[in-house]
């Protein structure tokens, strides 16, 4: 099935909010869920929303959160999510991190007792359109066997970085510090497809192509992989006074209760650094450099980070965003479907 973006978001929107989220919070959940798929990041996009769907219903993400944001420094904070949707807690922190950063130069803000938040691409290029550089980090339960482990302990969690050029194109780096993320699993499980046997390990601890006898996943690049998730667990978790590592809690456990996420998002104003406009042209030499490499073998051309999933995101404006048919059936149907997510430890079937 094939639908505009513009007929996603809306699929999306009303769902969300037949949940429980106000139209505006189910507005900005659509926001990013919509633009995973828009850039091929389908892991992250329609097919989570009956997962939000539930644990909105069971009241494991506050539908009526009261969020707060204090200052703890001329360039830090912190935003207490209330266990609200983290979609909607990373956004509005992002903005309180942008402002900050105009002013000071840089900003570093804790978003804390969170839900899952999606792709972080998506707020990190939130900042760089506004002429900003941006990291952002999150923490997410553990699924990840450590190097020399045969026991989960960290998770996915992922790595996010945008910069502005001073044309359209921006830098965006988006990825779990494993090979794959949780999501291309679930993704290929949805289309009942094989994955790659450098993906994830089964209850032995053995490597397996079959997405339905996952037990844990694998660190990339080995132990440089185990340290990257180790810092984020301390960045977005330890330094935020929220659960870390094992402690974190299931994605799929119970879902009448909140998750306590962690997340932070670090800001930089280059015009305090080597200037704005010297910066921007600087990263626009630098991707018209990078393009004007010779191309390997099996290669066309050389992509800049993020060039791909705007590529995606043209294609699909024209032809429409192919959605599962299930997914879709779901997002058109009346019912919330119970039970099909909760008390599952590690991941949804």
């Amino acid at each position: 099935m094939r639908v505009t973006k513009a007929e996603l978001h809306q699929l999306i929107q009303d769902k969300i909010h037949q949940a429980g989220l106000s139209e505006e919070q189910a507005g900005i959940v659509s926001d990013v869920l919509t633009f995973a798929d828009a850039r091929g990041i389908h892991s992250h996009g329609a097919m989570r929303v009956e997962y939000y769907s539930e644990r909105i219903a069971k009241g494991g993400i506050t539908q009526e959160p009261q969020f707060k944001f204090e200052k703890t420094g001329p360039s830090c904070g912190i935003f207490e999510g209330d266990n609200g949707s983290g979609f909607v807690a990373a956004e509005k922190a992002m903005d309180h991190a942008i402002d900050i950063a105009k002013e000071t130069g840089v900003a570093v803000i804790g978003v804390r007792n969170i839900s899952h938040s999606g792709a972080l691409a998506y707020y990190v290029e939130r900042a760089a359109e506004k002429d900003m550089v941006a990291v952002s980090v999150c923490q997410s339960d553990p699924m990840v066997v450590p190097f020399g482990g045969s026991e989960p302990f960290f998770g996915t969690n992922p790595i996010a970085f945008a910069a502005p050029s001073n044309d359209e194109r921006i830098i965006t780096f988006d990825m779990a510090t494993t090979v794959q993320a949780w999501g291309k699993i679930l993704h290929a499980r949805s289309r009942k497809e094989s994955i790659p046997d450098t993906w994830a390990v089964d209850e032995q601890g053995n490597p397996t192509t079959d997405s339905t006898k996952v037990n844990a996943l694998l660190p990339i690049a080995g132990a440089k992989g185990y340290g990257l998730m180790m810092m984020v667990d301390v960045l977005s978790g330890v330094l935020l006074g929220v659960p870390f590592g094992k402690h974190v809690s299931s994605m799929y456990h119970d879902l009448s209760k909140g998750r306590e996420l962690g997340q932070l998002h670090i800001v930089i104003n280059p015009e305090f650094f080597v200037g704005l406009d010297t910066f921007k042209q600087t990263i626009s030499t630098m991707l018209d450099e990078l393009k004007a490499v010779t191309p390997s073998a099996g290669f066309k051309e050389v992509n800049y980070p993020g060039e791909r999933g705007r590529m995606r995101e043209k294609n699909y404006e024209e032809n429409g965003i192919e959605i599962v048919d299930d997914i879709y059936q779901y997002l058109i149907s009346d019912a919330i479907h119970y039970n099909r997510y909760d008390h599952k430890n590690k991941f949804a079937e």
